[in-house]
């Protein structure tokens, strides 16, 4: 295996129902199908994660492949590649740092109010508490009941790439992965020896639909190009979340 396209997903859903491209998601990922057609991009494999996003992403990229008279074989789910629950993450930290902090419990309180109207712009940004209760978890500051640990979640996504590399794909082959920030954030970091919190920044600085480019070279993970958007031309559709 030498090339690795990792897409991330066009734009999800609000934050009660997340796992689902939105229309402006959907329109992303069919100009990211659209410009890997124009590119000519062949595909010896296409893997996609476990959760809808991802492969909502996979199947419209799929279809505007082959629309374009790409041959492109069918998606093969990886649940590796499934980004971390970010609501299970939220149940088990959340309610230690309220008790820890009042400044949190209010903010908390604040984004709880806030995520109930559907037009709110909290469903489209990063608030101080999702930065607070993700970088408790990757810390292992409190007990995380009920979900995997960050050093379980890193192990899961090292442990899809060294199923992708044992498949058996030839050195000039490229394969194609549908997945979310966090893990490109964690591929970013193997490639470049990053400690989680920049880890994190890399994956925060992903646009939605997205495609970033590694090499895989004699057991070693390369960054060929990162976040990569020459699709999504209209500033209206480069989002982050």
């Amino acid at each position: 295996m030498s090339l690795v396209y990792l897409f991330r997903h066009g734009q999800a859903g609000s934050r009660d129902d997340y796992d689902r491209l939105s229309d402006l998601g959907l329109e992303q990922a069919t100009l990211l199908g659209q410009h890997l057609a124009q590119d000519g991009i062949e595909l010896k494999a296409l893997y996609m994660g476990g959760l809808r996003r991802q492969q909502e992403t996979a199947a419209t990229i799929v279809t505007e492949l082959r629309k374009h008279g790409v041959a492109v074989p069918d998606p093969i789910e990886q649940p590796a590649f499934s980004e971390f629950d970010l609501t299970a993450v939220y149940r088990a930290m959340a309610p230690q740092l309220a008790a820890a902090s009042e400044t949190f419990r209010q903010q908390y309180e604040e984004l709880e109010r806030e995520s109930a109207i559907a037009q709110s712009a909290v469903h489209r940004r990063w608030t101080q508490c999702d930065i607070d209760v993700v970088r408790a978890w990757i810390e292992g500051r409190y007990p995380c009941a009920g979900t995997e640990t960050w050093a379980e979640f890193t192990a899961r996504v090292r442990s899809g790439l060294e199923h992708i590399a044992a498949a058996g794909t030839g050195p000039q082959d490229a394969i194609a992965i549908s997945t979310s920030a966090t893990p490109i954030g964690i591929w970013m970091g193997l490639a470049l020896r990053l400690d989680p919190l920049y880890v994190m920044r890399a994956a925060a600085a992903l646009y939605n639909a997205s495609f970033s480019v590694f090499r895989w070279r004699q057991g070693e993970l390369h960054l060929s190009s990162f976040n990569n958007i020459p699709h999504l031309k209209r500033p209206e559709l480069r989002t982050y979340r």
